[in-house]
């Protein structure tokens, strides 16, 4: 299968290049769809992102479409119509999503919408992304995992700790028992 041949002058061929990395090097990406976005919700939210390490990026939409068909993302085509917004991040898959979620629940705006997103190089639709923020972080995954770890590990030097509290016990009662006899 040969990919589709686009006739872009070199201004917008280094923009789609810089999609088409970007696209690339992304464990996971969300394409926002909104409207009607006052500056202050807009400077809020590319706050929110960056404190998360996305970034968030408004590119024309032919220009997305020729760096994912390029990358055979044939599936974004669709939804690539009216304004459009890209939150991607190059280390954790499930950051933008996550970040998006919360900060919509959190402004209880109706402007930002979830129109798709790629996670492990695949196109996933706007349930999926829902779904996928709603999983724990994975700072939260290695804490839960390092919790568990531990509670075993404390359990058996609890054991061992009373053991040797217990043979203390029993030496000094020895001790003291030897102290009384000799004193007798």
């Amino acid at each position: 299968m040969s990919m589709p041949e686009h006739k872009v002058n070199p201004a917008k061929a280094a923009v789609v290049a810089e999609m088409k990395e970007k696209l690339q090097s992304a464990q996971g990406a969300v394409f926002v769809g909104f409207t009607n976005l006052d500056v202050a919700t807009v400077t809020k939210l590319r706050r929110k992102f960056r404190e998360g390490g996305v970034e968030y990026k408004v590119i024309k939409n032919t220009l997305t479409r020729i760096a994912a068909d390029e990358l055979g993302y044939d599936a974004l085509n669709p939804i690539l119509e009216g304004p459009t917004a890209i939150a991607f991040s190059t280390e954790d898959e499930i950051a933008p999503a996550k970040i998006l979620k919360e900060f919509i629940k959190e402004t209880k705006t109706q402007a930002l919408t979830v129109k798709a997103g790629i996670a492990d190089g695949q196109v996933i639709d706007a349930a999926s992304v829902d779904a996928l923020a709603s999983l724990p972080s994975h700072e939260e995954l290695l804490a839960k995992l390092l919790g568990s770890m531990q509670a075993p590990i404390s359990g058996i030097v609890n054991v061992l700790q009373g053991n040797i509290r217990n043979m203390v016990y029993v030496l000094d009662a020895v001790r003291a028992k030897k102290a009384e006899q000799e004193s007798a």
